[in-house]
């Protein structure tokens, strides 16, 4: 991201995998937006590292740019590379078992404050 990004009313990222480093152990994720309407985080998942199963208490949606992975998606199991996208609804069980450095895009979808009135 540009270093005058505060001042503009948009983010403008040229290649999101391109900037980012995986880590040689572990995981790192870093929030990109984090609005009322949407929350948007990159996480880099070293070789191996899993993330457990759990769930989202809003739709979810995983866009994964780089890498190789297991996604585990209530009873079943998909494979993951570049360019898989998943779309998750709330509550839906779901765990992630990396096999190659995985740079992924995860976008959280908030409920809309409006409908909630």
């Amino acid at each position: 991201m540009t270093a005058d990004a505060a001042d503009r009313p948009y983010t403008h990222v040229p290649d999101l995998a391109a900037s980012q480093e995986v880590p040689p152990h572990g995981t790192l994720s870093r929030s990109i937006i984090n609005d009322e309407r949407v929350k948007v985080v990159l996480f880099t998942f070293a070789a191996g590292e899993e993330l457990s199963e759990h769930t989202a208490s809003m739709p979810a949606v995983l866009h994964f740019l780089a890498g190789r992975a297991e996604v585990t998606l209530g009873a079943d199991t998909v494979s993951a590379g570049p360019g898989t996208w998943i779309h998750m609804p709330p509550h839906l069980r779901h765990s992630i078992r990396v096999q190659e450095p995985v740079i992924l895009l995860l976008t959280l979808i908030k409920p809309n404050p409006a409908a909630a009135g």
